[in-house]
């Protein structure tokens, strides 16, 4: 019998996963079925156990409900717990097991996609909310020599710097207060670039060799993207592949097998530039 899984989003007809995940399979010959859910915003939990009695056997969560997600799970692995959000869902008997895999996904689409090692960088992360606290685990686990998590409001982004200071410092504030400062790698996790916005970004803040990184993905470069390479940044990319990282590490938590991706993104790409 052919496998279900899906992904769990309102709105979700935007969603990518059922093209990635098709090409997975195939990739890897896995007889599995995968489709877009959409749930109602106050029926999620009833979402994910009807998909379970129709015999789901796995989930991914979009927005608006990675921390409904959370709450869900039963059991929960360490980056999961860490991010307080949930991407990937495991039904396993009576168990339901949550994992986020954003902060691995966008881990190796630096590392591996774009080469670019983090051992050692200065890192400035954009935003306080859920999408960087996802990201802050995986990228504190590559070692860098400093993170700096930045916000328009100062109380999220010390509060974040605070619970995940430990080994690697981890430090926060507001735009103002990397003013003087520079970076390796800038990573664009807050909504800007969606909403055609701009950051107030400091002068001088993207060292020599430095890699600007938004979250966001489109047709040709984000504004986030824009402005970096205005203000000195060498490198730019945007968060198609996260996209795809992220979902190959679900993939691998469900069938145990991790698939090729470099021509899935590529494929990708093509698409959405055409």
């Amino acid at each position: 019998m052919t496998d279900r899984y899906c992904v769990f989003g309102n709105p979700v007809a935007h969603s990518k996963s059922p093209t990635i995940h098709a090409r997975f399979a195939a990739i890897t010959q896995q007889d599995m079925d995968y489709e877009k859910r959409l749930a109602p915003l106050d029926g999620f939990t009833a979402s994910v156990h009807a998909f379970i009695a129709a015999g789901g056997r796995g989930a991914n969560v979009t927005v608006p409900f990675k921390e409904q997600a959370f709450r869900l799970c039963s059991r929960l692995s360490q980056r999961a717990e860490r991010a307080g959000a949930v991407n990937t869902l495991l039904f396993e008997g009576e168990e339901v097991l949550g994992d986020n895999t954003d902060g691995a996904g966008l881990v190796r689409d630096i590392t591996h996609n774009l080469s670019f090692d983090l051992t050692g960088r200065r890192i400035l992360l954009l935003g306080a909310g859920g999408a960087a606290r996802g990201t802050l685990e995986p990228l504190l686990a590559a070692q860098p020599a400093s993170l700096f998590v930045a916000n328009r409001s100062a109380d999220k982004a010390e509060a974040l710097a605070a619970f995940f200071n430990s080994v690697i410092t981890v430090n926060g504030g507001n735009f103002a207060k990397i003013a003087g400062k520079s970076f390796d790698l800038i990573i664009n996790a807050t909504s800007a670039s969606l909403a055609g916005q701009t950051l107030p970004l400091p002068p001088g803040i993207f060292a020599a060799g430095s890699l600007a990184y938004d979250m966001m993905y489109g047709k040709g470069d984000t504004p986030f993207m824009q402005q970096a390479r205005a203000q000195g940044a060498e490198r730019c990319a945007d968060g198609l592949g996260m996209l795809v990282e992220q979902a190959a590490e679900a993939f691998a938590l469900w069938r145990k097998v991790r698939p090729e991706t470099a021509a899935v993104l590529a494929d990708l790409r093509t698409q959405i530039n055409a």
